[in-house]
């Protein structure tokens, strides 16, 4: 197989499965897609048959994994370690609020098919009304994190800008460490041969920056403007007190993990990064 993907769904609105799944299946060119049902019951192995005929029209195999709630990438990983083993090349992790035209999935794999020492491919992600998301980072301080969500935007705007490293067009291939993941696609062999995968220790939130920042060490992590996604993105951590929580926790498990205040490897990625960008020193 070259191409699979998976979805992880919980309380998930109906009408983003239905704008996620056309988009996977129009595409014809995703091998086997993982549905992983992380609800108490199995609520979403309905999926299976509303979909069927549609799967086989577009050539796509629906593997349905109703699963104890693990987690975001947890859950993500029991997909990814099966495509492994069935040989696929490529896995394309998508968040449900995620939708795409056509011909985003094929360039993608012409794109990585082209850059073999690339792990990872984010495309361009903009908003239902075509707003631009600004998802390409620098490795975040703690510092970053808390401006962004405790104090107002004024304050923190051009440290913020920077770490969004908006001084950029976004309009050029990059080579970030860090980068969003809401739309995750992956090369498989550098996964495997380097036995990284998502920390499971996270439940939700920063296992995308910690995974692509493990990528970052062994092969490039890419933005690739030439095709562009829809992410109907909610914040709900900014609405919700218990996603609050989760972030939090998240947050305090990564710089943990990496360091808070002395992070060597931060510091050179950083530097890294604004360096082939031509822009200020870190």
């Amino acid at each position: 197989m070259k191409l699979t993907a998976s979805v992880v769904l919980f309380n998930t609105p109906r009408s983003q499965i239905e704008l996620l799944f056309k988009s996977v299946f129009d595409a014809k060119c995703v091998e086997t897609f993982y549905i992983i049902d992380n609800s108490p019951n199995d609520k979403w192995r309905v999926l299976e048959t509303e979909y069927a005929n549609i799967a086989n029209s577009a050539g796509t195999k629906i593997r349905y994994i109703h699963n104890q709630n693990l987690g975001y990438g947890a859950s993500h990983n029991l997909a990814m370690q099966e495509a492994i083993e069935d040989g696929s090349v490529y896995h394309v992790v998508l968040n449900p609020d995620i939708y795409f035209e056509q011909q985003v999935l094929s360039k993608l794999l012409d794109f990585m098919d082209e850059n073999p020492d690339a792990a990872y491919v984010l495309p361009r992600v903009e908003y239902p009304d075509g707003e631009l998301q600004y998802l390409c980072k620098l490795l975040p301080t703690p510092a970053d994190l808390i401006f962004r969500r405790f104090l107002p935007k004024k304050w923190g705007k051009k440290r913020n800008d920077r770490y969004c490293l908006k001084m950029t067009d976004y309009n050029k291939v990059m080579n970030p460490p860090c980068l969003s993941g809401c739309f995750m696609f992956m090369r498989l062999s550098i996964l495997q041969e380097n036995n990284i995968f998502f920390d499971d220790g996270y439940f939700m939130y920063c296992e995308d920056f910690d995974l692509i920042r493990r990528l970052h060490r062994v092969a490039k992590t890419l933005y690739f403007p030439g095709v562009t996604i829809v992410h109907d993105h909610a914040k709900e951590s900014y609405k919700n007190r218990n996603m609050l929580i989760a972030h939090i926790q998240s947050a305090i498990r990564y710089f943990n993990k990496f360091g808070w205040i002395f992070d060597h490897e931060r510091r050179v990625m950083n530097k890294g990064i604004l360096g082939e960008l031509g822009n200020v020193p870190y």
